[in-house]
């Protein structure tokens, strides 16, 4: 009787169903099939960047180009390409390099401003997940980059490092939107003295899935100190293919000194790995 009980249980555990509890956290999390999860989270377009950190291996790389058309005076041009790179202990490696194809020039001598082009500092960074998985519907990350000295065109190169960081929120909506929520603060170099010269910056932006393959992003933010630039976002986004999303965006500042400055661009991302 005893032998013939073992050998049931024995048979019982070996079964398929039971395997379930061996599984992984990430394996049994029903919320990795969700459209707002399987869709492309791109760090672009606008102000606000998700609180998406992406799974070792992944890579992603973030392209686009916009047109700023101040109230007053010439119109400004730039462009640029992130490389987010998924590392192991959930974390995410980032390299930005911005290009200004139109900007002004401070003013020489003689006391005339001149339209200018050229590279940005190149800006390294890491994002660090604070949930407990990927694919939770709340997620928490902390990000801190800084624009490193000594690289992009001489005019605009930076002499030391210019820290910032940011509290990365993100709230899922159902299974389609979500809700993304940035704070952060950015300064122009190590010192004491150039906290009392960083800026804040506040950002809340819905986005989602439409469709299968089309979505949308709409955004507030606020940035400066003392007095704020205040500002929307909008755009729409295709996914022609799983590991493609193109997009389309158009904003306005709304308040501040720079009020009326209108903003056109587009992008696409490219998504490597699994």
């Amino acid at each position: 009787m005893r032998k013939t009980t073992l050998l049931a249980v024995g048979a019982l555990l070996s079964t398929p169903g039971l395997t379930l509890a061996q599984n992984t956290p990430e394996e049994n999390n029903p919320n990795v099939d969700a459209p707002f999860v399987r869709n492309i989270r791109a760090d672009r377009p606008g102000q606000t960047i998700t609180a998406q950190v992406l799974r070792p291996g992944r890579f992603q790389l973030e392209a686009g180009t916009q047109r700023l058309t101040p109230k007053l005076g010439e119109h400004l041009s730039t462009s640029g390409a992130t490389l987010r790179v998924g590392f192991f202990n959930s974390m995410e490696l980032r390299i930005t390099q911005p290009y200004l194809n139109r900007y002004v020039q401070p003013q020489n001598e003689a006391g005339t401003s001149q339209i200018g082009a050229g590279w940005a500092p190149m800006v390294v960074g890491a994002k660090f997940m604070i949930s407990p998985n990927y694919d939770t519907r709340t997620q928490v990350a902390l990000l801190v980059e800084s624009a490193m000295p000594g690289t992009g065109s001489k005019e605009l190169a930076v002499k030391g490092l210019a820290p910032s960081g940011r509290l990365l929120v993100s709230q899922q909506l159902g299974q389609r939107y979500g809700l993304e929520a940035n704070l952060g603060f950015s300064q122009p170099g190590l010192t004491v003295a150039d906290i009392s010269k960083g800026l804040f910056l506040g950002s809340l932006a819905l986005n989602g899935a439409i469709t299968a393959k089309t979505g949308f992003f709409v955004e507030a933010y606020g940035s400066g100190r003392g007095t704020l630039n205040s500002g929307t976002t909008a755009g729409l986004y295709w996914q022609p293919l799983p590991q493609i999303r193109l997009d389309v965006n158009a904003g306005r500042v709304l308040g501040g000194a720079a009020s009326g400055t209108g903003l056109l661009g587009a992008g696409m991302v490219v998504k490597l790995g699994k």
